[in-house]
């Protein structure tokens, strides 16, 4: 078959496309205080470029994978690269910030295009027995742009410019796009069939207000859980699972069909997967400010020392799938996020002011090794467990799962590092009774203001440099070193938590397909 002789270079067109993807959701965070510079906006609308690629993502990538399966994965995908091509052009050209945020949120689209459909391409690609290797290449580009966004946009910025992080994707996005035309062949694509309105309009309105009110939580630290904002969003996504629920249950032809949930083993891969992001995924905006606020990295240093956690991805990636074929994807899920819990538990023990890299490197270690094993057989579980004509829904779901997870993670560790932070920073600041009461709570009010992500900020900018002399001055700072590590310690914590859930739940839900070797 042509299909089969293509099948490698289908693997590495679409793993082009999906680390390209990928890349621009991590790319753009070390960008983002030259684009300030530019546009001369707030801090509010500058978390919208990346906001916005998020939240569009995350909403499209269920209806994408339907329209995939319905008109040919071939053509959406190609459909999405070239949308991402479009939105990167335009988001390169942006002349103002709200320009740049909707070009950001089309990218968002083309995005999900590559990403949903290019998991149930490689799948279909593959036979049985080759797709753990093929699975463990595909995450190994994943991997590879998300841990390396920093290092590559710091490299572009510092040269080129931020525009360039943008204009970059126009050859890449291109080569892409010729090696898809001439590769990929579709198979799937079905000779009649409609798509759901109903079911379209309630899940998309279900991801939509939970990304949405995990949004809005992290753009608001001062909305509270019961906020009228973020319950009213919740309260919608609610309402509209139980809507969908009834809707697929009677429609003739479904967007998803539910029974797929009736395999354990894909419940437990899309655990793993949630659980993968708002832990591992999500705990790397943290370490990422520890590095560049707190020890002083610039972007492109901090890239660097990231490096070390996706260097695994390149050298483990590939043999993973061989790995999973002896002892399973279920047990290789579990000691993977096993081995990532032992990673933040690791840096939990060892770190401690003043901080210093000796003291991540173990950790980063055992991140990367998680980090390398875990994709391939989360993705394998999934695909495995459903049948042929299934597999470009389960992919969409699954990227759901994992996005959702990822946006839940940052919300949830942030509240975790920022009560941390703020809570042993009111212990140390009451400890300081040889000052005045009055410049006690001025400080004290000045400290809660910046919050536990500014960092060496507070000390080094010109109106704290005309206080340095002053005795207080450098035991202040340590306080707020001090919180931010005690801030750290309770969100590694939760990341270790979440990591045993879904490590635990793979174990037990998972159940491993004996393939015959042909």
């Amino acid at each position: 078959m042509k299909e089969t002789r293509n099948k490698w270079w289908i693997l590495g067109t679409v793993s082009l496309a999906v680390f390209m993807a990928m890349l621009d959701i991590t790319i753009v965070n070390v960008a983002l205080p030259e684009i300030q510079k530019s546009f001369s906006g707030s801090f509010s609308n500058l978390q919208w470029v990346l906001n916005a690629y998020t939240l569009i993502y995350a909403i499209a990538l269920l209806p994408l994978s339907k329209l995939g399966d319905l008109l040919g994965r071939k053509k959406v995908f190609l459909l999405g690269l070239a949308i991402f091509m479009v939105g990167s052009l335009a988001s390169g050209l942006a002349n103002s910030n709200l320009a740049l945020n909707i070009f950001r949120g089309f990218q968002g689209i083309g995005g999900a295009a590559m990403m949903s459909l290019s998991l149930s391409i490689v799948t279909s690609a593959f036979p049985e027995k080759q797709r753990g290797l093929a699975l463990g290449i595909w995450s190994s580009a994943v991997g590879l742009a998300v841990s390396g966004g920093p290092l590559i946009g710091g490299v572009l910025v510092d040269a080129l410019g931020w525009r360039s992080i943008f204009l970059i994707n126009l050859p890449v996005g291109l080569l892409a796009l010729i090696l898809g035309t001439i590769t990929i062949q579709d198979t799937n694509k079905k000779s009649a069939g409609k798509i759901d309105l109903l079911g379209l309009l309630f899940s998309t309105s279900m991801i939509f207000s939970t990304v949405f009110a995990l949004i809005q939580k992290e753009t608001h630290s001062d909305y509270a859980w019961t906020d009228w904002r973020i319950m009213t969003l919740f309260a919608v996504a609610v309402l509209s699972l139980l809507f969908f629920i009834l809707v697929e249950g009677k429609v003739k032809e479904p967007m998803i069909d539910l029974k797929m949930f009736h395999s354990s083993s894909f419940v437990g891969a899309n655990i793993a997967a949630f659980t993968l992001g708002a832990g591992l995924y999500g705990g790397f905006t943290y370490l990422s400010i520890l590095l560049q606020s707190y020890m002083g990295y610039s972007a492109f240093e901090t890239g660097l020392k990231l490096l070390v956690i996706s260097v695994f991805t390149l050298v483990l990636g590939p043999i993973t799938g061989l790995i999973s074929g002896k002892i399973g994807n279920r047990w290789l899920i579990s000691i993977a996020l096993l081995i990532g819990m032992a990673g933040v538990l690791v840096i939990n023990q060892m770190i401690k002011v003043p901080f210093k890299w000796d003291y991540l490197m173990p950790g980063f270690i055992l991140l990367g090794i998680s980090n390398a094993l875990v994709n391939p057989p989360i993705s394998n579980a999934a695909m495995s467990a459903v049948n042929e004509e299934q597999v470009g829904m389960a992919s969409g779901i699954l990227n759901v799962f994992r996005q959702v997870g990822i946006s839940f993670g940052v919300v949830m560790l942030g509240i975790s590092v920022t009560n941390g932070y703020n809570s042993n920073l009111n212990q140390s600041l009451a400890k300081l009774t040889m000052v005045p009461t009055a410049i006690q709570e001025q400080l004290t009010a000045l400290l809660h203001k910046a919050g536990p992500f500014a960092g060496r900020q507070l000390f080094e900018n010109t109106q704290a440099k005309a206080y340095s002399q002053l005795p207080i001055f450098d035991q202040v700072k340590e306080m707020v070193f001090t919180a931010y590590n005690h801030g750290m310690k309770n969100a590694n914590f939760l990341i270790a938590i979440l990591l045993l859930i879904g490590a635990i739940s793979s174990l037990v839900l998972i159940r491993d397909k004996q393939v015959k070797s042909v």
